[in-house]
């Protein structure tokens, strides 16, 4: 459990910095990219 509220802190903090940082297609990207790591991460996979 403690593992899950690090990981989407983490992932908060990463989302936040894209969009601060990032412009257009590439924040949308790399926003998807982050959502996704961190519900693999959190959930345990895919399957």
């Amino acid at each position: 459990m403690d593992g899950s509220i690090v990981t989407i802190i983490v992932a908060l903090i990463a989302i936040v910095i894209a969009w601060k940082v990032l412009k257009g297609m590439i924040k949308t990207v790399a926003l998807v990219g982050i959502l996704i790591v961190a519900a693999i991460a959190v959930f345990g996979g895919l399957g």
